[in-house]
């Protein structure tokens, strides 16, 4: 009789991860379920989603171990995102967390614990050593995956790839599972529903700061230039006598001198708008190279708009995206993630 290949599910207690271990163990596999436990500023959220993640292995007759990369997850991702915020940059934490805890200590855990495969609740499809966009492209998440080691990927499953969340949620009803309707976790990797402005005051401190218009106008005040993103139009302060019906939206950062500039137009500002983008700590999920005059697709930001576009490869490394039409709102720090199709081929991290 041929051995069962054995797969380690990281279970989140959420509904994706929790068909995801299903739908393995349906196919044939040996699932070992494990629970990453985060914790981080005294945040116990990962005991109810631990309970969630045992209550859903306990209903598909599968092991549930629990990894405590709460010190991995410090260094890695919350340090990093610190690091970034405090030089002006807008991270892109949930890529780093992918990267490094989920498919970086997590992954190496798992291998060297006796996995063959390790899988989790992604929408996303694996084919040939390749990364594909899922059926559901509402759902895609191949944004905040780009960065995964590509020597790894031969070994990593996405059980969700040819499926609809709708048929996910279908699925989890006639598996029995508790979290069939449980709603999707929102905000930071691992830590869901979290005050990101909150947590950076209490790291990096307030530093009040001026809000202007584009015409140099004091408009307003802020708690520190480092809390804020290009487009963004949430979280300072617009005084009465200079408000209107309009929203208004960051078209700068001037980070030396601690002062936003706001404008009622989203797309003003001569930085706005951009034709060509520099990307550096660029990862390759494909072993192509970049063919100079071939039309590739890409996106700034998860869900975002593909936008046709030229890759150039630098000699130091960097990747040079050229767009056929400008792009809106490109922010530092945050990732371009770079598509031949349905193939997702890598990306990097604007300069």
């Amino acid at each position: 009789m041929k051995a069962k290949k054995t797969v380690f599910v990281g279970m989140s207690g959420g509904v994706d991860s929790s068909v995801g271990a299903a739908l393995l163990k349906k196919q044939g596999y040996s699932v070992v379920g494990i629970f990453i436990k985060i914790e981080i500023g005294g945040d116990c959220s990962w005991r109810l989603e631990r309970r969630a993640a045992f209550t859903a292995a306990a209903i598909l007759d599968i092991p549930l171990y629990t990894i405590d990369l709460s010190k991995e997850y410090e260094q890695a991702v919350v340090d990093y995102m610190l690091e970034q915020y405090r030089a002006g940059r807008t991270p892109n934490p949930d890529v780093m967390c992918n990267q490094q805890i989920k498919f970086g200590a997590f992954y190496d855990w798992a291998i060297t614990h006796g996995a063959e495969y390790v899988a989790t609740g992604h929408y996303a499809k694996q084919s040939a050593g390749q990364m594909l966009i899922p059926a559901d492209k509402t759902k895609d998440q191949t944004y905040f995956l780009y960065a995964i080691d590509r020597e790894k990927l031969s070994q990593i499953l996405f059980p969700l790839g040819d499926l609809k969340k709708e048929e996910v949620r279908k699925l989890a009803q006639k598996f029995g599972l508790a979290n069939a309707d449980k709603p999707d976790s929102q905000g930071l990797c691992f830590v869901g529903d979290f005050d990101f402005k909150k947590f950076l005051r209490e790291k990096i401190g307030v530093k009040k700061g001026m809000v202007k218009n584009e015409q140099g106008a004091v408009v307003g005040e802020h708690d520190g230039v480092y809390l804020f993103t290009i487009g963004e139009r949430h979280g300072f302060t617009i005084h009465q006598q200079a408000s209107d019906e309009k929203p208004y939206y960051i078209v700068a950062k001037d980070l030396a001198n601690n002062i936003l500039t706001v404008s009622t137009n989203p797309l003003s500002g001569s930085s706005d708008q951009v034709g060509t983008i520099t990307l550096e700590n660029v990862n390759r999920l494909t072993v192509r190279d970049w063919i100079s005059h071939k039309l590739y697709q890409a996106r700034l930001r998860h869900r975002g708009a593909l936008t046709a576009c030229q890759v150039e490869e630098k000699t130091n490394g960097e990747l040079v995206v050229t767009f056929t039409e400008p792009v809106t709102s490109p922010a530092s720090g945050q990732s371009v993630v770079i598509y031949d199709g349905e193939v997702c081929l890598g990306g990097g991290i604007i300069r």
